[in-house]
């Protein structure tokens, strides 16, 4: 076969510029456009991995921060010492002032001591007074039992004149019966003997008065004797009070809530200046859904908000048994009206493992902390 002849193109006329720009002539509507397709945006990459970073984030900070458990309900606290004094008075002196650091037994203040120092001057003399009487009766009991061995004496010599004339009547009335002595001399027998025995029973009477009396001189001694024991308690009370105005500090520590200036007049037991004790801790009250796993012996990271870029090491050293609703003045009674279930907060104690470099650090009772327990 042979091959067909090329086709001849068709002649060309003057071209339309419409067609020229838009390739399209001019008027004819243009087609539309087939629908574009958007890709979901799950199925980007980036996206996807943005989307998995911060789940793996979320995922770690979750595990990282259920391992620790944290309040801002936690405050400092310390032993705070009242000083008072154990007398009233006038004060003489204040020797300390405030924030001042004083040790254990230094005078803090003096009352004036006039008055008491009188007082234990009566007490002294008081005292000479009833080791007098108490001499005094001693000797009164020593004359009571010479005057008693005398009357005892006296009883026996009265017994023996008495016998005596009693033999020398029973000898007389023998004769006068035998009509041997005259009637008369048998009468003076019997005066004689009757008046021995008055003489006796007034002996014997002296005798038992006088033991009486040194009875009596015995109790007034013992009665003596306790008036000296009395008045020697009043020296020593008297003593104790003029010691007592002076004013000591019972601890160590820092002068705080002084309100005491000299002239002043202080009763007993009325606080004039505290004491802190240097000695302190942080009390802080987690919620009672926090206590799952605290235990004794946890680290903790504790917070001052004097020192926000520092944190001290300390530890977890107790739980309080018992919410602090329970031992507020006025408990909760959960047991009448309706009733709403409140989280409430336990106290927790926790101890400071302070270092050297925290010595410089100003802690005080009453500051607020903020301290993250590491439970797990």
């Amino acid at each position: 076969m042979s091959a067909a002849p090329p086709e001849t193109p068709p002649a060309q006329g003057p071209v339309d510029p419409a067609v020229l720009q838009t390739g399209r002539p001019a008027g004819q509507t243009p087609p539309p456009l087939p629908p574009r397709r958007h890709r979901p945006l799950w199925r980007n990459p980036w996206v996807l991995l943005l989307a998995a970073c911060l789940l793996a984030g979320a995922l770690a900070y979750w595990r990282y921060d259920r391992q620790f458990e944290s309040t801002d309900d936690a405050f400092i606290a310390g032993h705070v010492t009242a000083v008072s004094a154990q007398v009233p008075g006038r004060v003489k002196e204040v020797l300390v002032d405030d924030n001042q650091k004083v040790a254990k037994g230094d005078v803090v203040l003096r009352i004036d001591p006039a008055d008491y120092q009188v007082r234990l001057d009566q007490a002294r003399a008081a005292l000479a007074t009833a080791r007098r009487n108490r001499d005094e009766a001693v000797s009164e009991q020593e004359a009571a039992r010479a005057a008693a061995e005398t009357s005892r004496a006296q009883v026996a010599s009265e017994l023996a004149t008495a016998e005596n004339a009693d033999k020398e009547k029973a000898r007389y009335d023998k004769l006068a019966s035998e009509r041997v002595v005259a009637q008369e001399a048998r009468d003076n027998a019997d005066t004689t003997a009757r008046t021995a025995r008055a003489a006796l029973d007034v002996a014997r009477k002296k005798y038992a008065a006088d033991q009486t009396q040194v009875a009596l001189a015995g109790t007034r001694i013992e009665t003596a004797k306790a008036q000296v024991e009395e008045a020697r308690a009043a020296v020593d009370k008297a003593a104790l009070d003029l010691a007592h105005t002076e004013v000591h500090a019972r601890v160590s520590g820092r002068v705080t809530n002084k309100a005491v200036e000299p002239g002043d007049y202080i009763q007993t037991g009325q606080n004039f200046l505290s004491l802190v004790n240097p000695d302190i801790w942080v009390v802080a009250n987690f919620k009672e859904t926090q206590l799952t796993r605290m235990r004794p012996g946890q680290p903790v990271a504790v917070t001052v908000d004097t020192y926000p870029d520092r944190e001290i090491k300390a530890h977890v050293e107790s739980v309080q048994r018992g919410t602090g609703a329970a031992f507020s003045l006025l408990p909760p009674e959960n047991a009448t009206g309706n009733y709403v279930k409140v989280v409430q907060r336990v106290p927790v104690k926790i101890v400071f493992d302070r270092t050297d470099a925290d010595q410089d650090m100003l802690l005080a009772p009453g500051m607020s902390v903020v301290p993250t327990v590491r439970v797990r």
